[in-house]
């Protein structure tokens, strides 16, 4: 293994959610099997904390939980530990994705329509499988996913099959459906006759008694964080337009924070933003047309900002831009 080499503390860090989330049980480990200990030996360990990594560090890992990591000499390491030599690596903790989306395909691969429309929740849920394998195996130990995107509740039994041991994967914080606003969402653009036919990417509310409704709905069904789109492009002429009035959005913070669960709100207007912010979510997703006004408001709040920068660019690619060889759009450029 060359120097160069990078080790993560795959399904070892206790790694929790940057703002706020919800407890959440890694794996299940039986109380009558007393846990291992293992001393990993790297060449250097980065604690994410320094700049730069640490030499002559070591990392003490019992059961699934970090318990020490400093100078090897420094550590008390418990009778019967197995010591693993790394050389030539560097150590750091698990990476956290705080926006990902298990049940699509990249954005630059395939069109989301035709996702949520011809693929079957089976095909779906079976490639989510290859893709929590693939994300764990790229060191991110922590998904917060947000949105199942047409395939139901599929991510709730995703991150009970990871927490059970029977797919590999990261732990998983999960929203299910996700919350939008009547009509404002897709797929769109089919005959009048048939829109209520259509089936939707998210779970649709209209008015203060729907959303609670829909908010506790999916809360029953296994949502940890609850999403919420406040605003999307469903202008007169497909512009970005807020969706929900705050009244709404606050009715939605309200039932979910009573329960213990935070919200996070899709927004890329600085009016859904705003509103966004007045009505008390965690995190913001995205936040292209945020000014300076807004982000102070989020500031003063405590309120984070999910930017999403590779979103743009994927979509920007299946949208017929072609990187590295047409102009940058403007809001690449940006």
């Amino acid at each position: 293994m060359r120097a160069s080499s990078f080790l993560l503390l795959v399904g070892a860090t206790a790694a929790a959610i940057p703002c706020a989330a919800p407890a959440q049980a890694r794996g299940r480990q039986s109380a009558a099997v007393p846990a291992t200990s293992a001393l990993l030996v790297p060449d250097r360990v980065w604690d994410g904390v320094a700049s730069a990594p640490h030499s002559g560090w070591a990392v003490l890992v019992t059961g699934n939980k970090i318990i020490a990591a400093g100078p090897r000499g420094q550590i008390s390491v418990p009778a019967g530990a197995t010591t693993i030599d790394l050389p030539g690596t560097t150590l750091m903790p698990g990476l956290i994705d705080a926006h990902s989306h298990v049940l699509l395909h990249p954005y630059n691969e395939s069109s989301w329509n035709d996702q949520v429309l011809h693929e079957s929740l089976a095909l779906r849920t079976a490639r989510a499988v290859n893709h929590l394998r693939a994300t764990l195996m790229a060191g991110f130990t922590t998904l917060r996913d947000l949105g199942t995107e047409g395939a139901g509740y599929a991510d709730v039994g995703l991150k009970e099959a990871v927490n059970q041991g029977i797919i590999p994967g990261p732990r998983m914080f999960v929203v299910t459906r996700a919350i939008v606003a009547t009509g404002a969402y897709g797929p769109a653009g089919f005959a009048s006759e048939y829109a209520n036919d259509i089936p939707q990417g998210g779970q649709e509310a209209s008015g203060l008694e729907q959303v609670a409704q829909v908010v506790r709905d999916q809360i029953k069904h296994g949502a940890d964080w609850v999403k919420i789109y406040a605003d999307y492009r469903w202008g007169p002429n497909g512009e970005t337009e807020p969706t929900f009035t705050l009244d709404e959005l606050k009715e939605a913070v309200d039932i979910a924070s009573t329960s213990g669960r935070p919200v996070t709100m899709h927004a890329t207007t600085a009016e859904g933003m705003r509103r966004a912010v007045l009505a008390g979510v965690t995190t913001i997703e995205h936040g292209d047309g945020g000014t300076p006004e807004v982000f102070k408001m989020m500031a003063d709040r405590g309120i984070c900002l999910v930017p999403t920068l590779a979103a743009g660019d994927a979509v920007m690619q299946y949208n017929g831009w072609r990187k590295g060889v047409d102009p940058d759009p403007p809001s690449i450029v940006a």
